[in-house]
Order: C-alpha cells, then sequence, then structure tokens
C-alpha cells in the first residue's frame, strides 16, 4: 500500500468525520433556536394579556397610575428586546437583554398583583379573573419552553466544547448558546393574580 494511497485514506476519514461533526453541531443548534421560538410565542401572548389586564383594573385603580404605568412600560421593553432576541437567539447579549428586561417585567408585575389585593371590587370582575386564569396558563407555558430551550442549550454547548468537535466550532464560528436564566427565585415563579380573599358580591 503506497504512501500517497494512506494519505488519502487519511484525509478522506477526516473529511467525513469533519462533516460528521459539522453537521451534528448544526442540528443541534437548530434545536435549541427552535427551543427559543416556542418561548418567544409563549412571551408574545403574555404581552397581548398584560394590557388587558392593565386596562381592565385601570377603572379601579385611578389612584395607582404609578404602578400601572411601570408595568405598561415594562410589558414594552420586554416586548422589545423578544423582538430582538427572536432576530439571532444565538447571541448572548440579546438573550441576556431578554432575560433583564422579563426580570425587570416580573418586579412590575409582582407589586401590581400586591395592589389588587386592596381592591376587592377588582378581584371579584368576571373579567380579570378570566385573565388571571389565561395568565397562569401561559407563565406556565413559559416556564416550560423556557426548560426546553434550556436544556436543547446545554446539549448544544456540551457538544460544542468536546474535543475535538471545539475545534471545528472555532473555525466555523458556532458561538455557545446563552441560557435563558433568571437569578432571583421569585422571578422564576409564575406571575400570579390572588383570589385568596372572598369576592365582594
Amino acid at each position: 500500500m503506497s504512501t500517497s494511497f494512506l494519505l488519502l485514506l487519511v484525509i478522506c476519514v477526516l473529511a467525513v468525520a469533519c462533516i460528521v461533526l459539522y453537521n451534528r453541531l448544526i442540528s443541534l443548534r437548530n434545536r435549541f433556536l427552535n427551543a427559543f421560538s416556542q418561548i418567544e410565542v409563549q412571551l408574545q401572548r403574555r404581552y397581548e394579556l398584560i394590557p388587558n389586564l392593565v386596562e381592565t383594573a385601570t377603572a379601579y385603580m385611578r389612584h395607582e397610575s404609578d404602578t400601572l404605568t411601570a408595568v405598561t412600560q415594562a410589558r414594552n421593553a420586554a416586548a422589545e428586546s423578544c423582538s430582538k432576541a427572536s432576530k439571532d437567539p444565538a447571541d448572548p447579549s440579546l438573550i441576556g437583554a431578554l432575560a433583564s428586561a422579563e426580570k425587570t417585567l416580573n418586579g412590575a408585575m409582582g407589586k401590581f398583583n400586591m395592589v389588587i389585593e386592596n381592591y376587592p371590587e377588582l378581584r371579584a370582575d368576571a373579567q380579570m379573573r378570566d385573565l388571571h386564569e389565561e395568565l397562569t396558563s401561559t407563565e406556565n407555558r413559559v416556564s416550560f419552553a423556557r426548560q426546553a430551550y434550556s436544556d436543547a442549550v446545554m446539549r448544544y454547548n456540551t457538544a460544542r466544547e468536546h474535543f475535538p468537535t471545539v475545534l471545528l466550532a472555532n473555525v466555523f464560528a458556532f458561538r455557545n448558546g446563552d441560557l435563558f436564566e433568571v437569578t432571583e427565585e421569585q422571578v422564576k415563579q409564575p406571575v400570579r393574580v390572588s383570589f385568596s380573599q372572598s369576592p365582594v358580591a
């Protein structure tokens, strides 16, 4: 067996290995990008519900304009961050900005929910109850979608960091995916409107 044949064989084996590794990275990256699109769908649904909550609450909470304005502004900022992140979910800075905006929105919604406790008529409002149920359901779906996204990112990042895949990843600029995480425990919980007190007849 000639040296040139052996060299050609080695080159062919390396080329096939590179193709296999490259295709695997593409597949794993596409999975986490698709997983982000599922988060986006649920977040957009939540962004559509929040203005309805604010509008319903406005009739009862005329003296809480600061709280209502904070929720509206946080919702708008989060929606804008989500729109930007959807254009390139592989960009860690965009995912980080979205996580930060979501943290701010959750904080504003938490304050909003506490203020609602002072308005039993609002808690008894049928439209508010319906919106609460929709929001709770949406928040649960956001949590599931975020977990699926994090799992997909973890699989991609792990595969990307394995040797020799990491060499190929660096050559073809496969960036690490960024987890869509929040750091405060209360922000990880679904946003809920409490109706613990008895509705006013």
